[in-house]
């Protein structure tokens, strides 16, 4: 049996390629090309991830945000589509989430309001969330981050490459990372599923 079959995903390969999860987009950069997390360019131009290496990247993740305590992790994104899946990620795991726009000095001005002090960041995309991973590099706070083909990579610690922009694909794998660390707190069984599917993590489209 060959070392791909032996594999062991996550999800199911096919959950992975139905949220789109390894599209990028038709840019990448070369740090991102010398770590092997771009599998191929489709004839479109669009850059394609390799879905091992996410799934491999998802699991180490897992284990990094188990090891801290959870009121000390502030997961952010400015990203809509972002909002549920941050939100029901830090529901389940017990985090702070903060959606929508970050204020400036909300990691660095102890005398504002809005102050926030964390151990981890967790940010869904390094270009929009900037400020807020500025904020953290200059508190020497890690920052982790979800990652598309053309991401840049400054102050990133950990990255976590995939389609960082799809509705779909952020409710995929923010489920699959909230499973993952309560399986390594052991607050679920190595086999045991959160008690909601990832369509729960969805934003939803609003209809006109």
């Amino acid at each position: 049996m060959s070392e791909e079959m032996q594999y062991e995903y996550l999800v199911p390969l096919e959950k992975y390629l139905s949220a789109g999860v390894r599209l990028g987009t038709r840019l990448s950069n070369k740090y991102l090309e010398d770590r092997g997390f771009i599998f191929a360019v489709r004839p479109d131009g669009l850059r394609i991830f390799d879905i091992k290496k996410i799934d491999e990247r998802l699991k180490i993740a897992a284990k990094l945000i188990a090891r801290y305590q959870p009121d000390r992790i502030l997961v952010h994104t400015t990203r809509p589509y972002g909002f549920k899946p941050v939100q029901m990620f830090c529901k389940f795991v017990g985090c702070k989430s903060l959606t929508g726009r970050f204020i400036p000095g909300t990691l660095t001005n102890p005398n504002l309001p809005h102050y926030q002090e964390a151990d981890l960041l967790f940010v869904v995309d390094p270009r929009l969330d900037a400020q807020a991973v500025a904020e953290a590099a200059k508190m020497g706070i890690p920052v982790v981050a979800l990652v598309d083909t053309d991401t840049p990579h400054q102050y990133i610690d950990f990255m976590i490459p995939c389609n960082n922009k799809g509705r779909k694909s952020l409710a995929l794998i923010f489920w699959i990372l909230a499973r993952q660390v309560l399986r390594e707190r052991g607050e679920l069984k190595p086999d045991q599923d959160l008690p909601v599917p990832p369509e729960e993590f969805e934003t939803r489209l609003v209809q006109t």
